[in-house]
């Protein structure tokens, strides 16, 4: 099954002095755990995201489209990254979890992907032809 870890830290503010020996302590410690679970044949995605200040929210009320610059939410932990694994079982993602820097640091949610059913494709294609008609 295939779960969704979302990796959470405090986000450093952007004037932060950090030592290089940590960034490069912090970088090998990913790189070992992502060659880990690519190794093992988990690995189906994963990424590094910008700053939170980056982020841009998207709402539509009414048929309009607004966006504000920012997070959704205020919250002591930001969204930093993923890892999409294909894992035995929930035991497995939580094991995984654990070992991620961010869970020493602050929080990984493991979220399970609700899984399609094989013929979704075909059918939203089938959907979308007969509104074309």
């Amino acid at each position: 099954m295939r779960y969704l870890l979302m990796l959470y830290e405090p986000e450093r503010p952007p004037d932060a002095e950090i030592p290089r020996e940590l960034i490069e302590k912090e970088m090998a410690a990913y790189a070992a755990f992502t060659a880990e679970v690519r190794n093992r044949g988990l690995f189906q995605a994963g990424e590094a995201l910008e700053p939170v200040a980056t982020a841009t929210t998207v709402r539509v009320r009414d048929g309009k489209t607004l966006t504000t610059d920012g997070p959704f939410a205020e919250t002591k932990e930001a969204l930093g990254g993923f890892y999409l694994l294909n894992c035995r079982d929930l035991d497995e993602a939580i094991e995984l979890a654990a070992r991620i820097p961010s869970a020493s640091r602050g929080s990984v949610e493991v979220r399970p992907i609700w899984e399609l059913p094989s013929d979704y494709d075909a059918a939203v294609a089938s959907a979308g032809a007969r509104s074309a008609g």
